[in-house]
Order: C-alpha cells, then sequence, then structure tokens
C-alpha cells in the first residue's frame, strides 16, 4: 500500500495536500471493501462506525452508500486527486468502473479533456498501468456508441457525466435518457451501471448538486464508494451554511495560502473613497476603470517577471462580476465602447452567461477555455454566476464585484477562480503572486469577513490613491555601458567619450559599430578560457589582442560591412583596442565559480523526481528497408529485425545505458534508475501500442537514456571526504541586462529626493557618472542613499540583475537563488552590499544568504589575488545606517 501510495504521488506529483488525501481513501479502501460481495451492498452502519472511528470528522455518509468528502481548497488540484484515485483503486484493488460526476457544462468538458490522453492537463500522465491500456472514456453524448465496447477485457471505463443535463431530463418526474432501454445491452445504460460489481462514483464540486432531482436518480446506481471533492464543504440554507457531514479530510483555503499553493488574495479600493453622492452606476463604472487600470498594470509587471527570469509571459485577464444577463450586457457595451479607454478592449471583452445558446454558446465557451493562450484576445470576462467552480485558469489577476453578494460567497466562490498560480508554486514577486479584488463599496464589508475568527483566509489590504492608479506604467530595460555606447553609436547618437575614453575608432561609419558589436561577442566568448584571459584587465595583452583581432575577422567573414569596397575598410585592431578599454572601464571583474570536491572519495547521490517527458516525443522508426537495382530500378522491400540484446524487462535498456554514466552508481540508484525508466516507458505507451513503445524504447535507447541523464544530474548531491574547493568558469561575466516595470515618463536625477518615499520603487533615476548601468530602480529610499554614496565612494558600481551570481542558498522551501543589492569596486576591494531592515536582519533567510554571499567572496578573493586582482568583501548594513555621510568601511 505505502509503496503504491508513493509511487502513484511521485508519478503525478501530488502535492502533500494531495498525497495525504490518496493515503486516507487507501485506509478507507481496507475498511470499506471495493467491490459488492456476492451481489450484496457493504453494512453501511458497520462502515460508519469504523470510519467514523479513525475520521472523527465523518458523522454520516448523508447518501445510500459510503460517501466521503475531501474538502481541498480551489488551486490544490482536485482533478489530479481524482486520477491519483482512480489509479489506487485500479492497481491496488483491481477496479475497472468509475463514474464521474460534473456540474456543469463547463466542468464536463473539462473533465473529458482532462482525462485524455495526451492533452496538457492529462490526469495520468506516468501511470505505466495506463500507458499501454488506456481507460475507455465514455461520456453523456458517446454512451450509445461506445456501449457495444463495454466488455473490453482488463479495460478501465471512465463514465464522465453531466449532472446540470440530468437534472433537466429529469423534470416533472421524469427518467433520465440513460435509464432508456438500450438493444444492444438488453437493459438501459443505467442499469447495465448499477449492475457492476466495482463501480465507484467520483463527484466533482459535489456541493452544487447535492439535493438536485437528477444526483438523487443518480445515487439509484448504488456505488460501491463515493468521493466527493470540493472546496466548499457546506450548502447555503435558509439559516445559513450547513456543513458537509461526511468530510474525511479538509485542507481549507488559509492553509493552501499559507504553504503557498495558491496566489494571495487582496482588497482594494480608492483612499477615501465615500459612496455618498455617487449613483450606483457611477460607482460600478468607477470601480471598472479602476479594475482596468490594475489590470494595465499588473500585465506590464507580468511582462517585466517574464523578461526578468527568462519565462514565458503570462497574459493576465479581468473578471466582472455581474447581476444578472442584462446588466452583463450593459456592461460589455460599455467596455466595448469608444468612450471606455478609447475603445481598446472593444474586441477584448466576452459575456458568459445563460443568455447564450447555439453557436454563441459554443463561441463564447471556446473563447472562455482558450483565455489562458496568448494569442486569444479575451482580457475581460463579464459573467453571471457561471463561474463559481471548475473553471481551472491560472491568469486571472484582477475580480471586479458588480453585483450585491454575500461577502462569505463573494470569498470562497468568486475569489476561488484566481487563485491558481501561473508557475505552479509561488515566485517571491508580489505582483505576479497576487491577486487583486477591486471594491470600493464593499471594501470594508468584505475585509469585515475576511478577518473573522472562522475564516477561510485573510486579505491583504492595497489603497491607492486617484494619481497613483491612474499613471501609466511601462517595461524599462536597462542595458549596461558597453552595449549602450556602442548602441548609441548605431543609432547615430554620436556619443564619442564615455569617461575620457575616446569612441571615435567605432563612431567613423557603421560599418565600425558593427565590428565593435563582433569585438564584444568575441571578449563575452574569451571570459570562457580563465587559462587565457583571466581578467578583463589581461584583454590588454598583446597576444590577447591579436586573438581578439583573429577571431573578430572569423566572425566577420562572409559579412559585407565596408569591405565590399564601397566606404572606408574598418580598423578592426584599433576598435578592438577601443572596445576592450569601454569593457574594462565599464566592467566590474564578477568570476563565474562552481564548487568541486576535492581529490579523494567522491560519492554522487541523486536524488528521487519527477521526469519532466513534456519535451520528448519519439516515434517507432520505419523498419522497412528498400532495395532498389541500380540497373533496372527494381525495388525489393526487407522488415528490420531489432539488433542487439532483447532485455527480458523493457526498462533494462535504459537502465544499462544510464550505468554507463561515470557518476550513476547502480548499487546507490538502482531503484532510481527503474523509476526513471518506466516514467520514460510510459509516457512513450500513452500514444503508442504496447508494440510501437518496446520498438521505440530499443532502437533509442541511448538517446533516451542521455536525456534522463541530463534530468539527473540536475538533482545530483555531491559528498566529498576530503571536503571542496572552488573551480573558476569565467574570470569575469558580462553584465546582464535589467528589466523593471515604472511609472511611464517618470525618470529622475538620483540626486533629487522623491516626494513621497514610500512610492520610490515606481520610479527610475539616471545621471550617475560610476554607474555602469544608464539608469537604475530602487526598491526603497536607503537604496537610493547607498547609491549616492557609492558615486561618492567606489569607482563604479551597479544593481545586479536575477541570475548575474550562481549564489545558492537553502530554505525551509528549497534552494533558492541569491542577488545581492549592490555590487561595488573601489581602489582596494570589490564590495557586495545587501541593505535590510533592522528587524531583519537577524531574520534565518537572511543571514543563509549572508553566509552563501560570503563562501562566493572568499573565493573570489583567492581568484583575483592570483591574477593581480583585488579582494571580495560581502557588507549586509541596516536601512537606519545608510546616511549619506557613512562611507564603505
Amino acid at each position: 500500500m505505502e509503496k503504491e501510495i508513493r509511487n502513484i504521488s511521485q508519478r503525478l506529483s501530488l502535492r502533500e495536500p494531495q498525497r495525504e488525501s490518496l493515503a486516507i481513501l487507501a485506509k478507507v479502501a481496507e475498511i470499506v471493501t471495493p467491490k459488492h460481495q456476492n451481489g450484496e451492498a457493504v453494512d453501511l452502519n458497520a462502515a460508519l462506525l469504523e470510519i467514523s472511528n479513525l475520521y472523527p470528522t465523518v458523522k454520516s455518509f448523508e447518501r445510500d452508500f459510503p460517501s466521503l468528502c475531501f474538502a481541498l481548497a480551489t488551486g490544490v488540484g482536485k482533478t489530479r486527486l481524482m486520477g491519483a484515485f482512480i489509479s489506487y483503486l485500479h492497481n491496488v484493488h483491481g477496479l475497472k468502473h468509475f463514474f464521474v460526476l460534473a456540474p456543469n457544462l463547463t466542468i464536463y468538458n473539462k473533465l473529458i479533456s482532462d482525462f485524455t490522453p495526451n492533452t496538457p492537463k492529462y490526469v495520468f500522465q506516468g501511470i505505466a498501468a495506463f500507458a499501454t491500456n488506456v481507460p475507455w472514456i465514455i461520456t453523456g453524448e458517446n454512451y450509445d456508441e461506445k456501449g457495444s465496447l463495454l466488455d473490453r477485457p482488463n479495460s478501465v471505463q471512465i463514465n464522465i457525466f453531466n449532472i446540470s443535463k440530468i437534472n433537466s431530463e429529469v423534470r416533472g418526474g421524469k427518467s433520465p435518457k440513460i435509464r432508456q432501454l438500450k438493444e444492444y445491452l438488453g437493459q438501459s445504460y443505467f442499469d447495465y451501471l448499477a449492475g457492476l460489481p466495482d463501480l465507484v462514483m467520483l463527484m466533482d464540486e459535489s456541493h452544487r448538486y447535492r439535493a438536485s432531482a437528477g444526483i438523487r436518480a443518480i445515487n439509484e446506481l448504488k456505488p460501491v464508494l463515493g468521493l466527493e471533492l470540493t472546496a466548499t464543504p457546506f450548502i447555503e440554507g435558509a439559516r445559513g451554511a450547513v456543513p458537509f457531514q461526511n468530510v474525511i479530510y479538509d485542507y481549507p483555503l488559509a492553509r493552501a495560502m499559507e504553504d503557498g499553493f495558491v496566489k494571495e488574495p487582496a482588497v482594494s479600493t480608492r483612499k477615501n473613497f465615500s459612496a455618498v453622492g455617487k449613483t450606483p452606476e457611477e460607482i460600478e463604472e468607477l470601480k471598472l476603470a479602476d479594475g482596468v487600470r490594475m489590470h494595465q498594470n499588473t500585465k506590464i509587471d507580468l511582462q517585466t517577471y517574464a523578461q526578468q527570469n527568462g519565462v514565458v509571459a503570462v497574459k493576465p485577464f479581468m473578471l466582472v462580476i455581474a447581476r444578472d444577463t442584462v446588466h452583463a450586457k450593459k456592461l460589455v457595451e460599455l467596455i466595448s465602447s469608444q468612450d471606455f479607454f478609447e475603445g481598446r478592449y472593444a474586441n477584448k471583452v466576452i459575456q458568459v452567461d445563460s443568455s447564450k445558446t447555439g453557436a454563441e454558446e459554443e463561441e463564447m465557451i471556446n473563447r472562455l477555455l482558450k483565455v489562458e493562450d496568448s494569442a486569444e484576445p479575451t482580457e475581460i470576462v463579464v459573467h453571471v454566476n457561471m463561474l463559481k467552480e471548475g473553471w481551472d485558469v491560472t491568469n486571472l489577476y484582477t475580480i471586479v464585484p458588480l453585483r450585491a453578494a454575500n461577502a462569505r460567497i463573494l470569498i470562497e466562490q468568486s475569489i476561488g477562480r484566481g487563485l491558481r498560480l501561473p508557475y505552479g508554486k509561488r515566485t517571491g514577486v508580489e505582483a505576479v503572486d497576487r491577486l487583486n479584488i477591486v471594491a470600493h463599496d464593499k471594501f470594508q464589508e468584505i475585509l469585515d469577513e475576511a478577518n473573522r475568527k472562522d475564516s477561510p483566509l485573510r486579505l491583504k489590504q492595497i489603497i491607492f490613491t486617484e494619481e497613483e492608479l491612474e499613471q501609466p506604467r511601462e517595461v524599462i530595460v536597462s542595458q549596461n555601458n558597453v552595449t549602450g555606447a556602442i548602441q548609441l553609436q548605431k543609432e547615430g547618437v554620436k556619443q564619442v567619450v564615455i569617461q575620457g575614453l575616446n569612441l571615435s575608432a567605432i563612431t567613423a561609419t557603421q560599418a565600425s559599430v558593427d565590428v565593435a558589436n563582433h569585438v564584444v561577442k568575441v571578449i563575452e566568448e574569451m571570459a570562457k578560457e580563465p587559462d587565457f584571459a583571466p581578467t578583463t584587465a589581461s584583454l590588454s595583452r598583446v597576444e590577447v589582442q591579436e586573438k581578439i583581432v583573429a577571431r573578430t575577422l572569423a566572425k566577420m567573414e562572409g559579412t559585407q560591412l565596408a569591405f565590399d569596397g564601397i566606404g572606408e575598410k574598418p580598423d578592426v585592431k584599433a576598435i578592438a583596442a577601443t572596445v576592450t578599454e569601454l569593457v574594462k572601464r565599464q566592467t566590474i571583474d564578477i568570476p563565474r565559480i562552481v564548487i568541486v570536491p576535492k581529490k579523494g572519495k567522491v560519492e554522487f547521490v541523486f536524488t528521487p523526481f519527477t521526469l519532466d517527458v513534456a519535451g520528448i516525443r519519439p516515434e517507432p522508426m520505419d523498419k522497412t528497408i528498400v532495395i532498389q537495382d541500380l540497373r533496372t530500378a527494381h525495388q525489393t522491400t526487407l522488415i528490420a529485425q531489432h539488433q542487439g540484446i532483447q532485455e527480458p524487462r523493457l526498462a533494462n535498456h535504459l537502465v544499462r545505458r544510464l550505468m554507463n554514466y561515470p557518476e550513476v552508481d547502480y548499487n546507490l540508484t538502482s531503484d532510481l534508475l527503474f523509476d526513471l525508466a518506466e516514467q520514460m516507458i510510459a509516457h512513450i505507451g500513452s500514444y503508442l501500442s504496447e508494440e510501437d513503445t518496446a520498438n521505440t524504447v530499443r532502437e533509442n535507447e541511448t538517446r533516451l537514456a542521455s536525456y534522463i541523464y541530463a534530468q539527473m544530474r540536475e538533482h545530483l548531491v555531491v559528498a566529498s571526504e576530503a571536503g571542496f574547493e572552488e573551480k573558476v568558469m569565467q574570470g569575469y561575466d558580462k553584465l546582464k541586462e535589467s528589466v523593471f516595470a515604472a511609472n511611464a515618463g517618470k525618470i529622475f536625477n538620483f540626486r533629487d529626493t522623491p516626494e513621497k518615499r514610500s512610492e520610490i520603487r515606481n520610479y527610475v533615476y539616471t545621471g550617475f557618472t560610476k554607474c555602469l548601468f544608464e539608469v537604475q530602480k530602487f526598491d526603497s529610499y536607503p537604496e537610493l542613499i547607498m547609491a549616492r554614496i557609492l558615486e561618492r565612494e567606489a569607482l563604479k558600481w551597479f544593481k545586479p540583475a536575477l541570475g548575474q551570481f550562481q549564489i545558492f542558498y537553502n530554505t525551509a522551501k528549497g534552494q533558492r537563488q541569491y542577488n545581492p543589492d549592490f555590487v561595488a569596486e573601489t581602489e582596494e576591494e570589490i564590495i557586495m552590499i545587501e541593505v535590510k531592515r533592522e528587524s531583519e536582519l537577524e531574520n534565518a533567510e537572511v543571514l543563509a544568504k549572508r553566509d552563501a554571499a560570503e563562501k562566493f567572496c572568499g573565493f573570489a578573493s583567492v581568484y583575483g589575488f592570483r591574477h593581480g586582482g583585488k579582494r571580495w568583501r560581502y557588507l549586509l548594513v541596516g536601512e537606519s545606517g545608510v546616511k549619506e555621510n557613512m562611507g564603505l568601511g
């Protein structure tokens, strides 16, 4: 049991609450035999007694069969948990028949997609049993055509039905269509299901249809076990919320927020907002406009984050909650008009409600399902009570409630639509991790509800001024001065001198500028040869300059530049000398250092992980050999046979190849090797037949093993009895460009004191003489003061972009990369500087960063001393100590 739980958890990358739920199901399946014995149903009272002894929150099954509710907060992953439940019950108990119930059409379509192989969110990805024997998906639309194939041997059968459709069919006491006689069965499909000995019912968003006529009809299926999933384990009664009596596991929103599985919701309003004297229409238009402004700011923040971190940018959208369909239509008309943000959202808004039918409804659903796609234009969704559950999107960032909703319902349902994280985990960047609720007139009501002791969450507060919200923002890319100086020449701006260096050699012609760019690339490549060019100072040596010129000419070979006889031929040697001097003056040598074990006994251990197979899809080779007679052109074909060893276990082909890598010790890693091999085989088997899977693995075993090994290296832990030493991969590194979001047009001289110090991170600053970038952005006023100190005390300085340093430190939630606030060079040393509040100076994470940075500084100092460079020092300073009269001692 434990082994299978661990196996499924690893294959499906289950989060802790999902793993806990699976473990509970495993215990329940030992208590309640998940099969009818001799046609007899389980003794409900006996089963309830045993389960409630273990799980006291279960006071009743609330149905005529054992049914248990797993209450998991929105965003934790209920659909994937369904896949884990089915996998376990099939693998351990041999169950083959499952009935999945959806509350509405949207969730119904989503579930069908998620249970279909080769879809982005396939719930069985990596499950070996379902790779070669894909589950048989039967829906409310195809059970007629698939009914004749129900007796497929060994096939798992997953029925997916829409309860809202069944509800409509049973109005007036009618029977649902599923109960109509089918000649090929000799009975109705319903009776066929009810007669199965191992039918398990899984109910998605079960709070939506607990008392409906449809669910009463479905209950007559008498499944062996019911598994309910919901984020809202209660129903609203006349006297308030009525909690479920069968909740066996509860993972509320508060815990999901605390564990970082969802976004941080924040309620926002205008400073000093008052509804007095304003009509409801005026308040609505103000909330709508402010919501769009927040949405625009969020777009900038997400673009900035994507560029800073080299990830795919998220396209955010805004959700507007309307009162009714008439109200929704008016809102869409307003948003589409030229008077609303100059018509910019006319083609970017959709209305989602029950007023749509036929082709319009289909188009609405298609656009809704594609709203995460950056190519899909929708940025505003106006809905009426249709998107409460099951709509799994990760890019909802702004909610504007415009209907009189109970605050608790608003928090637990509407807000739940926007809690999913686009990158699967918190990024640490507030704008990327936050959901904004615009609630001018409901601000206090929502806060009061959120602050109740029994509330599922605590909301952040955002109070903005009109000026702040209406200030447009933009993404600013700050290049280092080397790139910037050459780029200015390319754009025709004749900045001939920078810090006393004459740049005329690269300003003469466009060809000269192009040569200069080639020289920069050569110098960047030469950094990877620390034995030949250990520092930027070494670039001026005669033999290094000769190599720079030779490599530049080689790069230019085949390009026209000025070598076609038109114009003066660029002086590559002079340009190389000028660019070299520019790089020396506008760079602080930051060595790229890795830590390697010293000679002695070394063990390489790989930590378990789930293989990422998204980037590989091998296909079987064509095994037909064509033989053609050269004279007559007659062709003969042969069927090629696989050459080499036919391993008795398919995974052996991959494990045998993985064992050839020097770090892989079979005795230490055999379990992991076979697990990874089986994961790869399961992936291939998810889209190929069993025979083609085997052939594909055998024919591609070397390539597949290489693919697996590349990921294994990312999970390698090295232990050395002799300790570790540094190895310098590069003696200096290109200064990476910085990307940040700021208020458009708000560029100040760094000597200017901002009117509002709390808003300093909204601006960018320039006017520096010693900074290695033309513009910089600061997170606090003390950082701005530190920049002024560095302008006075340092030879050169800059604020490094994320990824400039390869420094990593450990936290309770894993390894993270450290990026210091400043790096400065003086006559004697290079200083890495971190500015923190006094209250944070003894924080465990701050100290972990300090320790990692000091280790880097120690290694960098040793390297600097070897090559005539300077020592490195780490300076952690409290904000109160950052005064303009302080030095860098």
